[in-house]
Formats: C-alpha cells, sequence, structure tokens
C-alpha cells in the first residue's frame, strides 16, 4: 500500500523540517536545559503560532479544508528529529480533536481559534499511576448545585507545567477500572484548589504532578456528556499515540543518520568503522525497522483523515513499532558511538533521554501489543 502526500501536504513538511532545522536544533534544546527551561519555550510557541502549526487540523470555518492528522504528523516527525519541546502534540492534536470531537457549538467557539492563533496551550491530566492505564481513574467530579466539585492527583502530565488549561479525565460513576462512568472537563490551569508541582525530567521536556483539591467548575466546563466521557477519550488518545509515534518515527531517523554519519567517519585500526560487517548488520537492522515503522505510522495517520474503522488497531500497532524502534536506534546510537557516545558534549544521550519517556507516554510497546491483539488484529 502507498501513502502518498498531497502536495499541500509535502508543502508543509518541508517548512516543518525547515523550521525544525533552523530554529529548534538540538542545539536549542540543549541550551534551554543548561538555563533551566525545562521545556518551556514562549518564544518558539509564538514562532509556530505564526506559521499556523497549531491550526492544522482545525477548518477555518465549519466544513473547511485542513491538513489533516496526515498533515500534523509531518510537523511532528520534523520537532522529533530534533527532539524540540513544543506544545504542539498536546495542544494541537490532543486538545483540538477533544474539542472537535465531544466538544458544545460553544466550547467549540471559544477554544478552537485560541488553539489555532497560539493563544492557549493544553494539558491531558490522565494518568494517577506510573504506567499508562486510562480507564483506572479515581479522581472524582461530584455534581453539586452549580456544576461539579473534582478531587484527586494526576501523575506525569506533559506540558502539565505552563498549560493554560487542562482537560481533566474524572469520575462521575463507578469505580477505577470502569469504562463507563468517566467524565472529561475543561480546568483553568490557575483555577482554585488546582496546585501544580513541576518536575525536571531527564528528557528536558518537563511535566507536572497535578492535585485537584475542592475545584469547582460549572457544567459548561463539561466536555461531552456525563459518565461517557470514554466515548471521546478513547480516539484522542489513538491520535495521540499516533501522534507521539510520528514524533519518535522523527527521533529514530534523526539518530540513525548521526550513527552512518559517525560510521562513514569514524576510523579503527587505519579502516572505517563503517566496513566492519558486524556493524552493517546492525546498520540494515536499523534501516528495515525505520522503514516498517514508517509504513506503519502512515497508514495510522492514513486512518484517521480517512474516516477508516480500524484505526485502534493501526494506532496500536504503528505506537508498538515505534516505542521499539526508537529504543533501538537511540541504544544503537549511543553504543556505535562508543566512549564519547556517554557523554554530555556528545548528542546521542539526548536520543536515549528522550527515546525513554516517548516510550512510556500513551501507552508502552507491550501495553500496545496486547490491546492490537484483543482488538483481533493477530
Amino acid at each position: 500500500m502507498s501513502f502518498v502526500l498531497t502536495e499541500d501536504q509535502e508543502m508543509l513538511r518541508e517548512t516543518a523540517m525547515a523550521f525544525a532545522r533552523d530554529e529548534m536544533p538540538l542545539a536549542h534544546l540543549r541550551a534551554l536545559r543548561d538555563k533551566g527551561a525545562n521545556g518551556k519555550d514562549p518564544a518558539t510557541r509564538r514562532k509556530l503560532a505564526e506559521l499556523g502549526f497549531f491550526g492544522v487540523i482545525i477548518p477555518d470555518e465549519p466544513g473547511g479544508e485542513t491538513f489533516g492528522l496526515t498533515g500534523l504528523g509531518q510537523i511532528l516527525e520534523a520537532q522529533g528529529r530534533t527532539l524540540a519541546a513544543t506544545p504542539l502534540l498536546q495542544t494541537a492534536l490532543i486538545a483540538a480533536s477533544a474539542i472537535q470531537l465531544g466538544g458544545s457549538a460553544a466550547q467549540k467557539a471559544e477554544w478552537l481559534a485560541k488553539i489555532a492563533g497560539g493563544e492557549a496551550t493544553f494539558a491531558l491530566a490522565l494518568d494517577e499511576g506510573a504506567h499508562f492505564s486510562p480507564y483506572n481513574i479515581a479522581t472524582e467530579a461530584e455534581r453539586d448545585g452549580q456544576g461539579y466539585t473534582l478531587n484527586g492527583l494526576k501523575k506525569y502530565v506533559p506540558d502539565g507545567h505552563h498549560a493554560d488549561m487542562l482537560i481533566v479525565v474524572a469520575r462521575t460513576f463507578g469505580e477505577a477500572g470502569d469504562r463507563h462512568g468517566l467524565s472529561l472537563f475543561l480546568v483553568p490551569a490557575n483555577a482554585k484548589g488546582v496546585s501544580v508541582q513541576e518536575l525536571k525530567t531527564a528528557d528536558s521536556h518537563g511535566a507536572a504532578h497535578i492535585t485537584l483539591e475542592n475545584v469547582h467548575v460549572r457544567e459548561s466546563a463539561l466536555l461531552g456528556p456525563a459518565d461517557e466521557g470514554a466515548d471521546i477519550l478513547d480516539p484522542v488518545l489513538d491520535r495521540a499515540a499516533i501522534g507521539q509515534a510520528a514524533e519518535m518515527l522523527g527521533s529514530a531517523q534523526a539518530a540513525f543518520d548521526m550513527t552512518l554519519e559517525y560510521l562513514n567517519n569514524r576510523k579503527q585500526f587505519g579502516q572505517l568503522i563503517g566496513s566492519f560487517q558486524s556493524l552493517q548488520h546492525r546498520a540494515a537492522k536499523m534501516f528495515v525497522e525505520l522503514e516498517m515503522t514508517r509504513s506503519c505510522v502512515a497508514a495510522a495517520l492514513s486512518a484517521v483523515d480517512a474516516g477508516k474503522s480500524d484505526v485502534a488497531e493501526l494506532a496500536s500497532l504503528a505506537k508498538a513499532k515505534a516505542s521499539e524502534l526508537v529504543h533501538l536506534v537511540s541504544n544503537e546510537c549511543v553504543q556505535m558511538h562508543g566512549g564519547i557516545g556517554m557523554t554530555d558534549a556528545a548528542d546521542p544521550g539526548f536520543y536515549m533521554k528522550r527515546a525513554r519517556a516517548q516510550e512510556a507516554l500513551y501507552g508502552s510497546a507491550s501495553w500496545h501489543r496486547d490491546r492490537y491483539a484483543r482488538l483481533g488484529g493477530y
């Protein structure tokens, strides 16, 4: 099966690749880390907004044309190549998708334009344990006279340390582990009762633990029907996994290119180490895995845009393959660089650290393999 970008999508890809290379190189992330920014980069956010990247999947008007998730996937792949810390995945993909899929007319009117213009950033406050488990939600949303009161703790919320708005997944019915009874709420990050504990992360992107203590929201903050939030959450998480896989594909490609360049320039015993057959075999394995993952990601992106019925299966396939790929390539990148690869002065370590965070976000390879099997993918 062939997945070919449209002319507009190809132009978007070229623009994204050039912007990542020129404005968000790895040296930029290193500089942000060294000054303690922890992934906060408002200057780059403004530039992304000027390019229109936040509104890629948001039509200018109802029924209007967009670049689709395939277009946004090209941007995420580009930022993955340079490990750029941006709000695009959380805001331009997750939040825009959630509001488009489940938002009321008033919520769409209020927030989609702000997202497209880069005026508001979001973070999905979902996980409550050490591992991804989207239905294992104990955070309570208790109905009161004028809306809901939220209480609970959300752990490791990407972009939670600098987002303007939170999409909080809470339980309005049932017990942790139940699919039915989940509800989604739009909560300002500065609302009374919201506490944000910023986390310094190894990948220099940052995150937060978020505590909700008697946080009152009005009925209008409910995103979609009460108790049926999983019907919105599931397709949003599929898109999140696919977008994360596209970013991981970019990271793996950049780490592979860096490794290949080193193999073709480093000499040992008077020979280029790229001439050693054992290293050639390892490089060939990485190349094959890259191409297989690229096809999986392209298929998943295309399936969302086409409204296919097998998006969930393809999302799990893409995320599982991308997780395995980025783990393999980041390890090989460090190992094949030898001693220099272990130092902070060299770049391979940045790719390994980011890979470990990418692998865990929105489901590990094993989580998605299990899900793929349950969905009948095998």
